[in-house]
């Protein structure tokens, strides 16, 4: 595993998120650091950390009820879901 996709100390309500979405939490938090806010569709990032775009969007629609980690919204559907991932304000 990459630094860029290690987790960073998780929260505990991140923690409960299975083993498999550990590296996508740490794969987002360190896309935002680094450029801020961003769009993406699943399919890419899953290219990125070799998970199915269906697990990553199970993923992210799990991250999107947790109260830590990164913000995630689903954005758009066209070709598959867009989502919107930012910081935690």
């Amino acid at each position: 595993m990459s630094p860029e996709t290690a987790p960073s100390d998780p929260t505990p309500e991140v923690r409960r998120l299975p083993a498999k979405a550990q590296p996508l939490v740490g794969y987002l938090r360190s896309r935002v650091r680094e450029e801020g806010a961003f769009y993406v569709k699943s399919r890419f990032v899953a290219e990125d950390l070799d998970l199915s775009a269906k697990e990553v969007g199970a993923f992210m629609r799990r991250l999107q009820e947790c109260e830590e980690g990164p913000a995630v919204e689903a954005w758009a559907y066209t070709n598959g879901t867009t989502w919107y991932v930012s910081a935690r304000e």
